[in-house]
């Protein structure tokens, strides 16, 4: 039966990072679900269950039989785990796409000390600048195919509380019932790449930035079809 891709985007940024993956996906053929988590930062901690209840409503739709593919970007890989836990349904793969990996068992901090430390200098009134401004212009103009895709992802990005990044997400047992593949953009994350291997999961590389699923779709959406279907 045709799976479902649910293309999860860090809370950090917006849903239209996953936007032209999802386009190329339907294109193919296949149904996808892209999730907004712009929304669920607001309303005081513990803030992952309503980023679990914004997956659901996503997938509700979708008949029970079908399976889903969970894919995640970035820091929405350690909330992998409870989506996981939360969704009554078979997982038919869960894909981490330059994301972070959730601990193996217990909880998993939302940011090291050392970058909560970063953000503390940074927030006013507990509200955190838009992620696209934590960095200097020369890192982050090349993460955009064009000015146009880097003003929509611009817009849409929350300014979240910094309490969201001095939480820990749970890991909940059984969780990793299903298959997990890794896909490596950016040297940054090669450290996951080597705990994911250390796992035993299959690790693969399409070189590029941070957001390459913006810059070339098409090669994100074929490794995508081919490590899930």
């Amino acid at each position: 039966m045709a799976r479902v891709f649910v293309l999860v985007h860090s809370p950090s940024v917006g849903p239209s990072t996953w936007r032209p993956v999802a386009d190329r996906l339907a294109a193919a053929g296949f149904a996808t679900r892209v999730p907004s988590l712009t929304h669920v930062a607001y309303g005081g901690a513990p803030f992952w269950p309503r980023i679990v209840a914004a997956v659901r409503a996503a997938v509700a739709d979708v008949p029970v039989e079908r399976p889903v593919v969970l894919v995640a970007h970035s820091n929405a890989g350690l909330l992998l785990p409870v989506i996981r836990a939360g969704l009554t349904r078979q997982v038919a793969a869960s894909v981490f796409v330059d994301a972070t990996l959730p601990a193996r068992a217990g909880s998993t901090p939302v940011a090291p000390p050392d970058l909560v430390d970063a953000l503390r200098a940074i927030a006013t009134d507990g509200l955190l600048p838009r992620w696209t401004d934590w960095w200097d212009e020369a890192d982050v103009a090349p993460l955009f195919p064009d000015p146009v895709t880097r003003f929509i992802v611009t817009a849409e990005q929350p300014a979240l509380p910094l309490s969201y990044f001095e939480q820990a997400v749970p890991v909940p047992a059984g969780w990793d019932d299903h298959p997990r593949v890794y896909l490596r953009f950016s040297a940054a994350y090669e450290p996951e790449v080597r705990e994911a291997a250390a796992r035993g999961w299959p690790v693969a590389y399409l070189p590029g930035g941070h957001l390459h699923q913006l810059v070339d779709p098409d090669a994100v959406a074929r490794y995508l079809l081919a490590a899930a279907t």
